[in-house]
């Protein structure tokens, strides 16, 4: 039973973690939406371009290696104001980039750019620290929800950021970096500052947890072989991301191979992107509650037909901007599902001491995966084409398919 002290703390802090996915989540969306056009006129293709995407997945993705650190020496507050402060680096770095023209500087700041994304990834798990088992999945998705407010704005905010530097004499695309930052630095002030007490602490304390060395990647690693349950769940995020990843990164370039002033190119994807991440979030309470009441398994089910959707939607598109947005919404909506569905499974299927190590691992597994569609989709977009990435991004979620289909389903799964 939760004590009246610690609910209160927890209703501060998902309060202190909706306002920073907020501000984070702008600086992360901004981002994705130009990174691609901006590695595409650096490069000057796009088969280079989704390399962008690819590096700031799997800097995010090693980030989990030093967050497990930092979070079982010191607690939440301290892994996540880090990642935001390394996601700032990489954002000064890339618009560095922009002004020297600088490709190899712009692949690095890409790389740590994806300290934002980890920040906002990881503050879900913060979200579960303190909450009670029959409400996890609904405070989870709670946290995953308010990034919409940020996200959804971001895309649609990126070409006002980049005509503002612009009118100063800035270089294209640098603008919605520099706004990055802002939004990245103001999340990790708030962190800082108001995640106190720290939800993991005071979770250690109330649970009798013994100080001393805590597990890293390598034990959870150790963990997860021995659990099928946190494998599944596992999976699910991991390939339910590669997916969304893939379709979503070459998705601005297919729109720029139909349109030919770069203004309108930055006003289609913005409002496009927006739509999808909208469907990334706006309905992740939903999952959320669905997982709770019915069980992770039949959420993450939800999610991949939404993907399959996606694909199918998408990848016959063609021109039909209207149509790219609708499978931009389905791939947003499945990859909710596959998130909140296997996070909220994976965390009830480790005990509490284990869960920093096994979250960590979840999420190094989800940027490798992410990072990995995102390096494939450049080539695959510049030689068979969009439709075909399409196609081969819906094979990909198969297996977690015969996972959660056909593996019985254990108590509290």
């Amino acid at each position: 039973m939760v004590t009246v002290d610690t609910a209160r703390v927890q209703k501060r802090t998902l309060g202190v973690l909706f306002g920073t996915q907020v501000v984070g989540g702008v600086g992360v969306a901004i981002g994705i939406a130009v990174g691609a056009l901006l590695l595409d006129d650096l490069t000057g293709g796009p088969s280079l371009s989704g390399l962008g995407s690819s590096a700031s997945v799997i800097g995010g993705a090693l980030l989990a290696i030093p967050i497990v650190r930092i979070t079982n020496r010191d607690g939440r507050r301290g892994a996540l104001s880090f990642a935001y402060a390394v996601g700032i680096v990489g954002a000064v770095a890339v618009v560095a980039a922009t002004v020297t023209r600088s490709i190899p500087l712009a692949f690095v700041g890409m790389l740590a750019f994806g300290g934002g994304t980890a920040a906002n990834l990881q503050a879900r798990y913060a979200a579960v620290d303190l909450a009670e088992p029959e409400h996890r999945g609904r405070q989870l998705s709670l946290v995953v929800w308010a990034a919409t407010l940020g996200s959804v704005s971001g895309p649609s905010l990126a070409p006002f950021a980049d005509n503002a530097l612009r009118d100063f004499g800035g270089p294209r695309y640098s603008g919605p970096f520099i706004a990055s930052a802002v939004g990245f630095g103001v999340a990790a002030v708030m962190l800082w500052a108001l995640l106190r007490p720290d939800p993991l602490v005071l979770a250690r304390q109330h649970s009798g947890e013994p100080d001393g060395p805590r597990p890293g990647i390598s034990a959870g690693l150790r963990v997860v072989r021995a659990n099928p349950v946190a494998r599944t769940g596992i999976l699910a995020v991991a390939l339910g991301h590669f997916v969304m990843v893939a379709v979503m990164a070459m998705t601005p370039i297919h729109i720029k191979q139909g349109l030919h002033d770069p203004d309108t190119v930055t006003t289609v994807v913005g409002i496009v992107l927006s739509v999808h991440i909208a469907g990334m979030y706006a309905l992740s309470p939903l999952a959320g509650y669905a997982a709770d009441r019915f069980g992770s398994r039949r959420v993450i089910t939800a999610g991949i037909v939404g993907l399959l959707a996606a694909c199918a939607t998408a990848g016959t598109a063609g021109d039909n901007h209207v149509q790219l947005a609708i499978g931009l919404l389905l791939l947003g909506l499945g990859w909710s599902g596959t998130m909140v569905g296997g996070s909220s499974m994976l965390t009830g299927a480790v005990a509490g001491a284990e869960r920093p190590a096994v979250q960590g691992l979840s999420d190094l597994t989800m940027g490798c995966a992410g990072a990995f569609a995102g390096a494939v989709s450049g080539f695959i977009v510049s030689g068979p084409g969009y439709p075909t990435l399409a196609a081969l991004a819906a094979l990909v979620i198969l297996p977690v398919t015969v996972l959660v289909l056909h593996k019985p389903k254990p108590t509290g799964a």
